[in-house]
């Protein structure tokens, strides 16, 4: 059982699970039914791993909520304060239905929304057990998650000081000689050890394997002349993400566009950032980056959207992309993250995790955005 239960807020997660069932009823949702995952965390505290039997929040509206968890398991939730909540707990042994468990917590059938990761050996015997209609329920708690309060802005920002030292300590492990494979695993150990809970990610893209934005690791040896993509996160205590990329160099650049091409990322990236500001759209602030990026040429080679949203998930809501008109809040969290990637030859990107503010923009990283030279 892996149940990870973080610091307890029980006020927090009393507001949110009442705000979850106001938005429900706002959607048109007689129910939520929500499975370990961000969104189960989000809502009481514990978020843990789905498996073949059924653990399932059941958040009716008007009504109690009810946590169906096999009994087996159900030490791992020992942490999350269900009277204080309010959350009922239902268990049940191997042999009984734990279908019939959540039926009757909802008190008829109607309109169900139902976690987005729900595995579909739970969510189609759900249907077949309940009926009524069924729909997602990422819509619906969106709404709250992409809003942090003041709590989950500090959490962030723990996650992306930690995040900010290990990119300090880089130098330490990348050098010529070594494979990506061997900095990574390095790296990996900073993260753990400079304050998060895992390396959830580790990128390492030296070379020709920095125009790969998704690159993880392999085992290329790093060369002297090598421009090299570093993007790394995982989550703290709390259970939310850092997200940082920087991009380094080993002594002077085997490509003598290297200085010029990176000059303009950095523009773009700033240019970005300076647009974040409440009212102002997504595909706004994408559009700050990218135009920037294409007036210097390099349009075709910036290949993914601007950013992603950051919190319990390392990507979520609001997603910084081209044809997303939704305006910015104060509390929207978020990855600016431009790159340019030139095929079979290098490549670069520049993360920030930002905060809107209601005057602004807040960044949680505050690691110096040029080129990072070391030694070769």
């Amino acid at each position: 059982m892996s149940t990870h239960v973080g610091p307890i807020d029980v006020d927090a997660l009393r507001a949110r699970l009442d705000k979850a069932a106001t938005a429900a009823t706002v959607a048109g949702v007689d129910a939520l039914l929500i499975t370990p995952g961000s969104d189960l965390r989000y809502l009481i505290g514990a978020g843990g791993s789905s498996f073949e039997r059924l653990t399932c929040l059941v958040l009716p509206v008007g009504g109690a909520p009810v946590l169906v968890v096999p009994k087996l398991e159900q030490p791992g939730y020992a942490g999350v304060p269900t009277d204080e909540l309010g959350v009922e707990v239902a268990t049940w042994v191997d042999g009984e239905d734990p279908y019939a468990l959540v039926k009757r917590a909802l008190k008829g059938t109607g309109r169900l929304a139902v976690a987005d990761m729900m595995p579909a050996l739970h969510s189609l015997r759900l249907r077949d057990a309940i009926g009524g209609d069924q729909v997602l329920a990422g819509p619906v708690l969106r709404e709250l998650r992409m809003r942090k309060d003041a709590s989950e802005v500090a959490a962030l920002r723990k996650a992306g000081a930690a995040i900010d030292r290990v990119h300090a300590r880089v130098g330490e492990w990348l050098r010529p000689g070594r494979t990506e494979a061997e900095v990574g695993a390095d790296i990996a150990a900073a993260i753990v050890a400079e304050g998060h809970e895992l390396a959830e990610f580790v990128i390492v893209g030296s070379g020709p394997n920095g125009a790969s934005p998704h690159h993880s690791l392999s085992d290329r040896v790093i060369e002297a002349g090598d421009v090299v993509v570093v993007d790394i996160g995982g989550p703290v205590a709390e259970g939310y993400n850092s997200d940082s990329t920087r991009t380094y160099v080993l002594g002077e650049p085997r490509d003598p566009d290297v200085w010029e091409t990176y000059a303009v990322l950095q523009a773009a990236q700033q240019a970005a950032v300076d647009a974040v500001r409440p009212g102002v759209t997504c595909e706004a602030v994408d559009a700050a980056a990218r135009e920037v990026i294409a007036e210097a040429g390099f349009g075709e080679y910036f290949v993914h959207r601007t950013g992603h949203g950051i919190g319990l998930d390392v990507h979520e809501e609001p997603y910084i992309v081209g044809g997303n008109d939704l305006p910015l809040e104060a509390g929207m969290a978020f990855s600016v993250e431009p790159g340019i990637y030139l095929p079979g030859r290098w490549g670069a990107r520049i993360e920030d995790i930002v905060v809107a503010t209601e005057s602004g923009v807040e960044s949680v990283n505050n690691r110096p955005h040029e080129l990072v030279v070391l030694p070769a």
